[in-house]
């Protein structure tokens, strides 16, 4: 019997895992049946190309693919799923691997995620719907936008330093009267030249993060996330900026999605991380997961918390006290106020100041 009619013979009207590993000019394919491998392929990274792969080989096949989650985002998800084929994005720092491997392809990266499928051994992504996904990239641009203007600030501050000219300014980062003292300077034509480079530069990038802010403001009174922003900004030194911004990333059924709180501050990357075997219990600083800017916005809005809530005032002393480390009680602050969030999402009520747990 050939290879191809064996293999039509195995997977005929079965179950199938795929494991699918993306780059950005080829697609690794996997293809396991019955606890084993029938057909492995590499096909170029074309989405027609990969439907009709599946569709020619595998027409009466109940087919699973698998693929993690990465710079293309999930269009192929959207894709598949439109053609009728089940889908599953999985988070790569999730994949089940051994302790230790000194091989690393994508051929085994495809046979690894074909394997935990077919095991049912893998954790999935909450994909957000298209709607939410679109409106997610104007917070996220409003981001990048003030790392950027972060940047050409940087350059300014290091070009002064590096002509000579940063005698009449502090070391380190310059404030916004800083900068503007620094603008009026009078430097020989080539310098200046330079330097209204960068003003210029700057300028055009506060003007799209004014753009950009306004219209997340816009985003925070659209009706489908109105009840979440007024719930979480209900929350001592939560803004509504911050609320809308929290709801793109982490989606408006976060009180749902999330089973408690303190799930919901994994998530986020402000649990602390562990390493302990055996009577040895070694803790670590948080594990650190998911986007960092998230965290900078918690961080930010547990120090105005603080100021404003005694309930929480009273738990960063105690903290501070214990540990000897602002940093340490303002990121549990933070935690806690996140899992505050979850609760009162959750219960779809308003957060009252001074409760103290």
């Amino acid at each position: 019997m050939s290879t191809r009619k064996m293999q039509n013979y195995i997977v005929k009207g079965k179950k199938i895992s795929i494991g699918l590993e993306d780059s950005k000019t080829t697609w690794k394919i996997s293809v396991r049946c019955e606890g084993r491998e029938v057909h492995y392929t590499s096909m170029d990274a074309r989405k027609d190309v990969l439907i009709s792969h599946l569709k020619t080989k595998y027409p009466e096949c109940d087919i699973t693919l698998i693929y993690e989650a990465g710079f293309k985002g999930f269009g192929l998800y959207d894709f598949l799923m439109e053609e009728g084929i089940k889908c599953i994005v999985t988070p790569p720092n999730k994949v089940t691997q051994e302790k230790h491997t000194s091989v690393k392809t994508d051929k085994v990266d495809a046979r690894r995620l074909a394997t935990v499928l077919e095991k049912n051994d893998y954790k999935s992504c909450a994909v957000p719907d298209k709607e939410r996904r679109d409106d997610r990239t104007i917070s996220r641009a409003l981001t990048q936008t003030q790392q950027e203007i972060t940047r050409v600030k940087n350059r300014i501050r290091k070009f002064f330093d590096a002509n000579g000219y940063a005698e009449n300014f502090p070391a380190g980062a310059w404030s916004e009267k800083q900068y503007s003292e620094a603008r009026k300077t009078v430097l020989p034509t080539a310098l200046q030249m330079t330097v209204d480079a960068y003003w210029t530069l700057v300028d055009t990038l506060k003007q799209i993060r004014k753009d950009l802010l306004k219209q997340v403001m816009v985003l925070s009174k659209k009706e489908r996330y109105g009840e979440s922003v007024r719930i979480i900004s209900s929350m001592a030194g939560v803004g509504k900026l911050t609320a809308i911004r929290l709801i793109l990333e982490w989606g408006d059924d976060i009180g749902t999605r999330f089973k408690t709180g303190q799930s919901l501050a994994c998530f986020a990357g402000l649990t602390q991380s562990e390493f302990s075997t055996g009577n040895t219990v070694r803790k670590g600083r948080i594990t650190g997961q998911g986007r960092g800017c998230i965290r900078a916005w918690l961080v930010q809005c547990a120090w105005i918390c603080i100021k404003r809530d005694p309930a929480m005032l009273e738990a960063f002393n105690r903290i501070a006290k214990n540990t000897a480390s602002k940093k340490k009680a303002i990121i549990a602050i933070a935690r806690k106020l996140v899992v505050r969030m979850w609760t009162c999402l959750h219960e779809k009520t308003e957060y009252v100041v001074g409760v103290v747990e």
